[in-house]
């Protein structure tokens, strides 16, 4: 199964979906709105004159607010349309991010840079077969001294939704539609992959990487999942039996 081209064509249909959308709110960020939230800004704090890769960077909201903030960009990810927009946002706005289209794994055997910082966030994890393959990407992005940033939907929210905490053999092949409010009922085909914490951390760890911190929070930023409740300053969260269940994790990894 050719899961790359059949995630690629979802991803495609799902940018053309989400440039409208008031889920990323585009006409904002165009203004100046940075499109990061609290967690990511706080874990990676400065990062003025540092270089950055931005692996599965969608069309690139997250990866120019980097820049907006002093950092040298890279950004990546599978789908052309998404690399597409990304590139003429970059230009019209004058900033100066890079973006490569590319399957990560790909992008791991080719790339020859380092990098002071590699970036991930929210909704990265299940696209991807393996974590050997992506921690060792990592590793080898990374300067020595660099550092790995990971924020995270839980997997543990995953597992109250029916889908396996741990890692199968074979992937979940699903037809569903995309989380913005202005999904049109349309669906696409995906091919996603369960991964539990344990396996992300200790992928790290294999590749070289010291595991510098791990946190868990109750609250999302974003309002994507079915139950979930709005709590003034801090977001949303999901209850269950009336306990908060945890719905983000970050990781930051240093490679010595």
């Amino acid at each position: 199964m050719d899961y790359l081209s059949i995630n690629k064509q979802t991803w495609n249909k799902r940018t053309k979906i989400h440039i409208d959308s008031q889920f990323y709110d585009v006409e904002s960020f165009k203004k100046g709105k940075c499109s990061l939230n609290k967690i990511e800004l706080e874990q990676l704090g400065n990062v003025e004159e540092k270089t950055l890769l931005h692996l599965q960077c969608h069309f690139g909201l997250d990866s120019l607010s980097w820049a907006r903030l002093g950092a040298d960009v890279t950004g990546v990810d599978l789908s052309s349309d998404s690399i597409e927009y990304a590139k003429s946002l970059n230009s019209s706005l004058g900033l100066k991010a890079n973006f490569i289209e590319s399957d990560i794994f790909q992008f791991g055997l080719e790339n020859t840079k380092k990098y002071d910082i590699v970036f991930t966030s929210y909704g990265v994890l299940c696209w991807l077969p393996n974590l050997k393959d992506w921690a060792e990407t990592i590793a080898k992005s990374l300067k020595v001294g660099g550092e790995f940033h990971l924020v995270e939907f839980h997997t543990f929210n995953d597992l109250l939704s029916g889908y396996s905490y741990f890692s199968k053999d074979k992937p979940d092949i699903e037809e569903e539609g995309t989380y913005t409010e202005n999904c049109d009922g349309s669906k696409s085909k995906i091919v996603t992959w369960s991964h539990s914490v344990s396996e992300v951390i200790n992928s790290l760890i294999k590749a070289g990487l010291s595991i510098d911190s791990f946190n868990e929070y109750p609250f999302s930023p974003y309002n994507c999942f079915e139950n979930m409740e709005f709590v003034e300053d801090k977001g949303y969260q999901v209850l269950y039996k009336g306990q908060q269940v945890p719905l983000i994790y970050s990781i930051k990894a240093i490679k010595k």
